[in-house]
C-alpha cells in the first residue's frame, strides 16, 4: 500500500504544510513574474533557471545569518560563478540567433550621428561590466551587514549593562534588516539576470 502511495505524487495524499504553501505561493509569484519579464518570446520552462538561483542564494543568504556559519554569497567567487555563465549563455543566445536585434541594442534610438561610435564603445563596455556589478552588489551587500553585526557584537564586552541592553536592541533590529537584505537581493540577482 506504502509503494502504490509512494508512485502517486504527494500533492494528492500528503496535506501540505503551512511553510509549503507559503513557499509555494511565492514560487508561483516569481514565476509569473519572470514570464512578464522574459516576454512571450522566452522558451517555455526558463523561469525555472531564475527560481532555482533565487533559491538557492535565498538559503545561502540565509544561513549565513546563523552564527558560526559561513555566507559563501559574501565571496565574489561564488557570486561571479554564478553572474558570468549564465551571463555568457545569454549574451551568446543572443548574438547568435537575434543579432539584428543585438545590433540595434548597442545604439539607442534618437542617438547624434556623430555620437554614435561613442554610445557603441560605452554601450559595449556597460554591458561587458555586468556580470561585474551583479557579483559585487550581492557580496558587497552580504559583507556589510555582517560587518556591521560582528562589530557591533564585540564592543559588547566592554560596555555597561545599561548600554549592552541598547546594543541588543540594535542587533535585533539589524538582523531584522539582515533578513530584508537577503530575501531583496535574491530577488535583484534573480530578475538582473533576467533583465541582463
Amino acid at each position: 500500500t506504502f509503494l502504490g502511495l509512494l508512485m502517486i505524487p504527494s500533492i494528492y495524499w500528503l496535506m501540505p504544510s503551512r511553510y509549503n504553501i507559503m513557499w509555494n505561493s511565492i514560487l508561483l509569484t516569481l514565476h509569473k513574474e519572470f514570464k512578464t519579464l522574459l516576454g512571450p518570446s522566452g522558451h517555455n520552462g526558463s523561469t525555472f533557471i531564475f527560481i532555482s538561483l533565487f533559491s538557492l542564494i535565498l538559503f545561502n543568504n540565509f544561513m549565513g545569518l546563523f552564527p558560526y556559519i559561513f555566507t559563501s554569497t559574501s565571496h565574489l567567487t561564488l557570486t561571479l560563478s554564478l553572474a558570468l555563465p549564465l551571463w555568457l549563455c545569454f549574451m551568446s543566445y543572443g548574438w547568435i540567433n537575434h543579432t539584428q536585434h543585438m545590433f540595434a541594442h548597442l545604439v539607442p534610438q534618437g542617438t547624434p550621428a556623430i555620437l554614435m561610435p561613442f554610445m557603441v564603445c560605452i554601450e559595449t563596455i556597460s554591458n561587458i561590466i555586468r556580470p561585474g556589478t551583479l557579483a559585487v552588489r550581492l557580496t558587497a551587500n552580504m559583507i556589510a551587514g555582517h560587518l556591521l553585526l560582528t562589530l557591533l557584537g564585540n564592543t559588547g564586552s566592554s560596555m555597561s549593562y545599561m548600554l549592552v541592553t541598547f546594543l541588543l536592541m540594535a542587533q535585533i533590529a539589524l538582523l531584522v534588516l539582515e533578513s530584508a537584505v537577503a530575501m531583496i537581493q535574491s530577488y535583484v540577482f534573480a530578475v538582473l539576470s533576467t533583465l541582463y
